[in-house]
């Protein structure tokens, strides 16, 4: 036996869970989950992706580790969520393409194709129609992709800005306080400040740049992808910001103004006393 077909009938097992039960809560034929099972049929990337999140094991480990050689205390630990690929500790494949030179090619996820990206992101038939681009001021030793962003979550950077990310292998090197793009099973590709919450609590905090967006946590086993952010584009024009002396007198002068508004209103007033005509 495989084995994939091997991890999954072992953790349903682990589970007390029948066919029925998974293919119920996956909402797939209970003769599909049979035949990957019994190897009689192999699964694409979606169900895929439904397995390992099921089961709270990435698809690395699906598919390259023999769970039944693992001792009792490794499996706990692994059902508990501190899964060696999702915790960051190993190096992840990434679908990528190349130019006729053996260069890697930055690629280009735009609005529109960014809900197919969720689930395309690993086959690399998908990656290969994406349009290419190189930047010469970027180093040929690192991994590049480029996300048109959707919202003003992260304004001033505005909507429809095209963001570079360098590809983050080992998600332990995550810095606090840092811009990065996310992409998770459930929302997609999101760009945000994270906060590197992994080790203590297996998840990552995210922080919009505008303050009209609460913060918000993602549990680290939904993480699929993350890259660092390098730079971004935008043919919107940002807004100026004063220098600290000009705003400084702005403020002095509003003030000024709101005196003396104050005194005009008071000297228009009119004291009127009760007239008594007896």
């Amino acid at each position: 036996m495989n084995i994939f077909a091997s991890n999954i009938k072992l953790l349903r097992k682990r589970r007390g869970r029948t066919q029925d039960d998974v293919a119920f809560a996956l909402d797939m034929k209970r003769s599909t989950l049979s035949g990957y099972e019994n190897e009689v049929a192999q699964p694409g990337i979606e169900a895929l992706l439904q397995l390992s999140n099921y089961y709270g094991v990435s698809v690395d480990t699906l598919l390259k580790i023999d769970l039944s050689g693992l001792r009792e205390s490794e499996l706990s630990q692994l059902e508990k969520g501190y899964d060696i690929f999702i915790t960051g500790s190993k190096i992840r494949v990434l679908a990528t393409t190349v130019d006729s030179g053996n260069n890697e090619n930055v690629e280009l996820v735009n609005q529109k194709a960014s809900a197919g990206y969720r689930t395309g992101f690993a086959d690399p038939e998908y990656i290969k129609v994406l349009p290419t681009f190189h930047m010469p001021f970027l180093s040929k030793e690192k991994k590049y992709r480029t996300f048109q962003i959707n919202g003003d979550s992260m304004l001033p950077i505005p909507d429809g800005s095209w963001v570079t990310g360098e590809f983050v292998q080992n998600w332990n090197l995550i810095r606090d306080g840092q811009p990065y793009i996310i992409l998770t099973l459930n929302d997609g590709i999101m760009f945000k400040v994270v906060f590197n919450l992994i080790r203590t609590e297996s998840r990552l905090s995210l922080h919009s740049l505008n303050p009209l967006y609460e913060p918000y946590d993602v549990e680290i086993k939904d993480v699929r992808e993350v890259w660092k952010f390098v730079h971004y584009i935008s043919s919107a024009m940002p807004e100026p910001n004063l220098p600290k002396e000009d705003l400084t007198a702005t403020v002095a002068a509003l003030k000024k103004d709101m005196e003396k508004l104050k005194k005009q209103v008071a000297s228009s007033t009119v004291l009127r006393l009760p007239f008594n005509d007896e």
